[in-house]
């Protein structure tokens, strides 16, 4: 599996994600419907091939079954990421010690705003955002940033020197995306090229372009704007399946 550097934070992750938050909100995902043990086991399965970056999150309830994985793993070789939707800086606070408590951890490799949608999130997020910052001073928080949902946010996250990791929707269909792809591409490429940390969602259109899995990552692969990619696993052949595709 290959490994990279995620933008400027320092971090080296795999190409490849693990993704458990596959239509995930309010605790639950299509990953964890698979049980403790049973996502656990998915995630252990996944190291094993060489993914060490997963991707949860507080809406996705995924928490506990990473906690599980990590049982008998070097922390230190995973990154995980994980995201809030509190928008004040107490709730955030809240937030990190309870995601520390819940994965089992005493720090946490990146911390995204979870789910943004509009432009002047920098504005309604300002108190998490400060929550986030001080988290990192003190060493409870490696990397921040944002999963973006909207072109407003996007643009604005490119631009803002706070965020160093961008979590953006991407496919080459433009299935599910911010923006049309003619926006979203060129929006990318300036923040690659100001070292920010990006990684992509919704490769596969959120399971619309299951049928074409080998074009669909091909086309992130080849993205040298792009750091890594995502994707929801459910099964132990589904990972073999994407990661001989990404190997090949």
């Amino acid at each position: 599996m290959r490994r990279v550097l995620l933008g400027h934070t320092g971090l080296e992750v795999s190409w490849l994600a693990f993704g458990t938050g596959t239509h995930g909100w309010g605790g639950k995902s299509d990953q964890t419907q698979l049980g403790l043990q049973g996502l656990a086991n998915l995630l252990r399965f996944a190291y094993e091939q060489g993914i060490t970056f997963w991707d949860a999150a507080d809406q996705y309830g995924s928490h506990p079954h990473l906690r599980e994985a990590l049982r008998g793993l070097d922390r230190s070789s995973v990154v995980i990421t994980t995201k809030t939707v509190s928008r004040d800086r107490r709730g955030t606070e809240q937030d990190l010690l309870r995601f520390c408590r819940e994965l089992g951890t005493d720090y946490l490799d990146v911390v995204l705003l979870h789910c943004l949608t509009q432009a002047d999130w920098p504005k309604s997020h300002a108190g998490a955002m400060e929550a986030l910052s001080a988290a990192k001073e003190r060493g409870l928080v490696r990397a921040v940033g944002i999963s973006s949902h909207s072109l407003g946010a996007l643009r604005v996250a490119v631009e803002s020197p706070w965020v160093e990791v961008i979590l953006v929707r991407l496919n080459y269909a433009g299935v599910r995306l911010d923006g049309p792809l003619s926006q979203v591409v060129p929006l990318l490429e300036r923040g690659h090229a100001a070292g920010k940390g990006l990684y992509a969602m919704k490769v596969l259109g959120c399971g619309d372009l299951v049928a074409e899995v080998p074009r669909a990552l091909r086309y992130v692969c080849d993205l040298s704007y792009l750091d890594a990619a995502v994707v929801g696993f459910v099964s132990e052949e589904e990972v073999r399946q994407v990661v001989s595709e990404v190997k090949g």
